[in-house]
């Protein structure tokens, strides 16, 4: 079996495909659930959830940009950010609904600016060879570790935290010729 072809086979609708992809990603899945959720049953759920999408978007997955065990893990962190973000937004109706405390919104100048630096940040990631910005994306977007990162790209992991470290040195120097080109990245 070559190492990337479950998902095409899945995508093909081949059925044992499905069960090799449960028995070889299962652990990976089942980590960042866990790892991901307040408790079990939730961790459950959100790895029948992660399985399904997978499922779905078998077809798009291409061997010429990432590794399976690269897309799963992408297809998990943000299925489990999307739930994060679900529950954080129940929670706040909850708490809105059941008290009569005021929450303060940030302050829309705070906002902006906060989404400028942002997007000067992604412009100069761009910048950056397409290893530095995948592993930078992996790192910061994803929120994975290092010991993650080296797991799902199959990397050794001394190489990921030297990329992590020079892309991200290289990132800052971009940012500061940015700055020094009239561009204030700073908060004042």
């Amino acid at each position: 079996m070559v190492a990337n072809d479950i998902l095409q086979r899945v995508a093909a609708g081949e059925a044992t495909a499905v069960d090799e992809c449960l028995a070889a990603y299962r652990g990976l899945v089942w980590s960042l659930a866990r790892r991901s959720t307040p408790n079990l049953s939730d961790a459950e759920d959100a790895v029948q959830e992660i399985f399904i999408e997978i499922w779905r978007n078998a077809a798009r997955f291409d061997s010429t940009l990432s590794s399976e065990s690269t897309y799963i893990t992408m297809i998990a962190k943000r299925r489990l950010i999307d739930r994060f973000r679900r529950r954080k937004r129940l929670d706040f109706v909850s708490l809105s609904t059941e008290t009569s405390v005021d929450v303060a919104a940030a302050p829309a100048d705070d906002v902006v600016e906060r989404n400028e630096e942002v997007s000067r940040v992604r412009k100069q990631m761009h910048q950056l060879r397409r290893e530095d910005q995948m592993i930078l994306e992996l790192s910061l977007e994803q929120g994975m570790s290092h010991s993650e990162i080296a797991a799902a790209t199959s990397m050794p992991l001394g190489t990921v935290k030297t990329r992590v470290r020079c892309g991200l040195i290289r990132l800052r120097e971009l940012l500061g010729q940015n700055s020094s080109n009239g561009e204030d990245i700073r908060r004042s």
